[in-house]
């Protein structure tokens, strides 16, 4: 799958670990925790998900496999990571259960287990036969990006040069996702393929991961027009942990993601914000080997200034109880909290996939 295998403090986790209650110790009654977009890793033991299940969190969209490959190579690596997720969740089914549909997350909740939906950042395993949507949706993929950040058949990624914007196959694959009910993802795309896949969809989409390009200016981030595109159609923009898209802070950096949250409420309003954290749940160490790691695996897409790409009050495996705390304190009242923390996402799932 290409993932990049972070280096995990262990001393730290251990700590981490000493101070928290069971996951099962929360009534299951609970608000929802749903995280948009983020990371389930194979290496997760139960220690660290029974963390995660503690801090909150109730259901995760993943990213099945590498979103950076084309044509047979993107096709073949798609169905494989599908197998391999399949049998993992179906070997620890004490922890994790398969979302297809919104119904199961309340199954899982009951059961305390977490719920994986499925995600491909990109459409390139599609290929052009969009006989492919209907394969991946019966194996119960229920999301997919139409662009990653180059250009592919469908659109434009947010790194492709100039403006250019849905294609006409793009139309035919929105078309046939909305038939299947699967959810259309906009993450990476650029403004105008973003724009046009927003208009073009008969029913609402989802930008995963992203952050507010008013807030700060980064490539990967969205500006305020296409926000209220977005929540005009019903869509949901999930708000990102990723720091260098919030932020060129490395300390006291936790303020400006609460910003990103509180711009997105005043621009789209309460139904439309979610979070979509883009991260890993290890506490992770910038060492000088784990420095050398992403330099020979990042190649020329490494940039110092942008590691580490964690926020130091978000890096670690009960991070959703800091999120909850930090969008309390911005002082909205309880319902809109719980909608920007799960519901959003339940909704919008609700209404595409069923």
């Amino acid at each position: 799958m290409h993932r990049r295998n972070f280096i995990l403090s262990g001393a730290a986790l251990s700590a981490t670990l000493a101070l928290a209650p069971a996951a099962g110790a929360w009534a299951k009654t609970r608000p929802l925790t749903f995280d948009a977009m983020g990371e389930v890793r194979f290496d997760y033991d139960a220690a660290l998900i029974e963390q995660m299940r503690a801090s909150g969190l109730d259901a995760i969209t993943i990213t099945l496999c590498d979103p950076k490959v084309y044509e047979g190579q993107a096709y073949e690596e798609a169905v494989q990571a599908v197998l391999d997720h399949d049998a993992h969740i179906a070997k620890h089914p004490e922890l994790f259960r398969k979302a297809t549909n919104a119904s199961d997350i309340d199954v899982a909740r009951e059961n305390g287990q977490l719920a994986l939906f499925y995600l491909f950042q990109n459409s390139t395993q599609f290929g052009r036969d969009l006989d492919n949507v209907d394969l991946f949706r019966k194996l119960g993929v229920t999301s997919a990006q139409i662009t990653y950040n180059d250009q592919n058949w469908a659109g434009a990624g947010c790194k492709e040069l100039g403006a250019n914007g849905l294609t006409h196959f793009g139309h035919e694959l929105i078309g046939r996702m909305n038939e299947r009910r699967m959810l259309i993802d906009l993450s990476h795309a650029n403004m105008q393929t973003m724009a046009d896949a927003i208009a073009a969809s008969k029913v609402p989409v989802i930008v995963s991961h992203t952050a507010c390009m008013a807030v700060h200016s980064n490539i990967r981030n969205t500006t305020d027009t296409n926000l209220r595109l977005l929540a005009d159609r019903g869509g949901v923009a999930g708000i990102c942990q990723m720091r260098p898209f919030l932020t060129t802070k490395r300390d006291d950096a936790l303020p400006e993601y609460f910003r990103h949250i509180d711009h997105a409420v005043n621009v789209m309003g309460a139904d439309h914000v979610a979070i979509g954290s883009d991260r890993d749940h290890r506490v992770v160490e910038m060492t000088d080997a784990y420095i050398a790691e992403l330099k020979r695996e990042e190649g020329a897409n490494f940039h110092e200034a942008d590691w580490p790409l964690f926020i130091n009050e978000l890096n670690g495996p009960r991070r959703m109880e800091v999120v909850w705390d930090g969008v309390r304190k911005l002082g909205y009242p309880s319902a809109t909290v719980e909608k920007i923390m799960g519901t959003n996402v339940r909704r919008i799932y609700r209404e595409v996939i069923g």
